[in-house]
Formats: C-alpha cells, sequence, structure tokens
C-alpha cells in the first residue's frame, strides 16, 4: 500500500478532516493496523492547524485565550476522540473494581465522576502549559505543531507486542497486531519530525515522555491485563501533554 494512502487513512481514522471516500475505500482491515506509520504525520496535521489559529488569535486576544483556542482546536479536529479514551479509562481504573467491572465501566457510554475530573483537569492543564511557554517566550508554534506528533508516535509502544485486553473492539486493529518493522516506522518518522521543529532537546524530551508513557502502560496492564482501544486514547493524550510539560523551562 502507498504510503500516502496509509497516511490518508490515518487522516481519516484520527481526526475529522474530510478525506474522499474514492482514497480509501479499497483499504482492507487487515490493512488498518500498518496507517501506525503515518499516525506521525497525522499528527503533524492536527499541529500545523492548531498552530496557525494560536499564532492567528494571539494577534488579537493574548497568549491566554490563544491557548485555549489551540487546545480547542485540537479536540475539534479529532472530534474529542482521545479525549474520550482518556475519560473512559480514568472511570474504570479509579473505580478500584475488579478487572471485569472496569471494562464493564469504560465501554459505558456516560460519564463518571472520575472521567469527568481527569478532563477538567486534562484541559485546564494543557491551556496553562502552553500559556506558559508563551510566557516564557518559547517558541510555542513549533511546539504546538509538533506535540501531537509525540502523542500519536508513542502512541505505537502501547501497541507493539501488547495484549488486547477486551474480546473485540477498535483497539483490536492495532493492539499486538503492529509489527517490528510499522513500529519503528512510526517512532523514527516521529522523532525526526520532532527535531525539525524542536531540535535535539526536544528530541530528549520526547524520549523521556516516552518512558513516562511506559510507566503508564505497566499501570494499565497491572489493572486491566492489556490495552484497550480507550487507554490508547488515554495514552496519546497522555504523552502529548508530558512532552508539553516537559518542555517548559
Amino acid at each position: 500500500m502507498k504510503f500516502i494512502k496509509l497516511f490518508l487513512v490515518s487522516l481519516q481514522f484520527l481526526t475529522r478532516i474530510p478525506v474522499p471516500g474514492r482514497y480509501t475505500d479499497s483499504v482492507e482491515i487487515s490493512e488498518y493496523r500498518r496507517m501506525v506509520m503515518a499516525f506521525p504525520l497525522a499528527g503533524l496535521t492536527i499541529g500545523l492547524i492548531s498552530a496557525f489559529v494560536f499564532v492567528l488569535t494571539q494577534l488579537w486576544w493574548g497568549n491566554l485565550l490563544a491557548s485555549a483556542c489551540a487546545v480547542l482546536t485540537v479536540a475539534m479536529i479529532t472530534g474529542a476522540f482521545h479525549l474520550d479514551g482518556l475519560a473512559d479509562t480514568a472511570d474504570g481504573i479509579f473505580s478500584s473494581r475488579p478487572r471485569d467491572r472496569m471494562l464493564e465501566i469504560m465501554r459505558d457510554s456516560r460519564i463518571g465522576t472520575q472521567g469527568a475530573l481527569a478532563l477538567i483537569f486534562k484541559i485546564l492543564l494543557h491551556v496553562l502549559v502552553v500559556y506558559q511557554l508563551a510566557e516564557n517566550q518559547a517558541s510555542v508554534a513549533h511546539l504546538l505543531i509538533v506535540a501531537p506528533v509525540v502523542g500519536r508516535s508513542l502512541s505505537v509502544l502501547l501497541m507493539y507486542r501488547q495484549n488486547y485486553a477486551r474480546e473485540s473492539g477498535m483497539g483490536n486493529l492495532f493492539i499486538g497486531k503492529i509489527e517490528r518493522g510499522e513500529f519503528y516506522t512510526a517512532l523514527l518518522i516521529g522523532l525526526v519530525l520532532v527535531f525539525l521543529f524542536a531540535g535535539g532537546y526536544g528530541v530528549l524530551m520526547a524520549v523521556v515522555a516516552g518512558v513516562l508513557l511506559l510507566v503508564y502502560r505497566a499501570l494499565i496492564q497491572s489493572k486491566l491485563g492489556g490495552q484497550t482501544g480507550d487507554t490508547l486514547g488515554a495514552g496519546i493524550e497522555i504523552a502529548e501533554l508530558l512532552f508539553l510539560l516537559l518542555m517548559v523551562h
């Protein structure tokens, strides 16, 4: 499958950006795992739009409102896809119930107290860290471009050689299915993009974020016995935020 088609499928899967069906209809479900190689480029697309909104709104409204608009833009582009996973994961993991009950809670479409708190805390912290970066005279546009790249590139750490905690679901397309070449390709493309926009220090902080994401992976593994689509989404949100936090200095 041509890489451009993988990119378009990843855009269709990860965002609300319209992609004509004629470019992706021929892709078999069994091939979807290969799109992880294009996840960094999907993240780049999201980041470019978010950075553009930040730069544009900063001219009129200043750093704080521009930061809020940039974070809102990412949520709108992705349809809050990963935020939903974060809320579901928080509801399940912090319920302190047996494994099967946790998975049942995570499948419930209704948001609970823990999920609501996780969303509020994550969005608030995301806005504040972007604002702090702007106040520190950091190259915020570059970091907004690269943060979604980091989140989606590192998501393969939650897929490669991992168990799928459910019997069925969207996460089953990737978890335990991606191959070594796809795993390393996604990471390599992601790190190259990080270097181009954030330099060597950005690469170092992306690696640190990856190590911290492995701690998250171990926690989920201990609670659920594997990963799910929800924990993947939560991991993307966590990795993206961790990277931005690490870039505050």
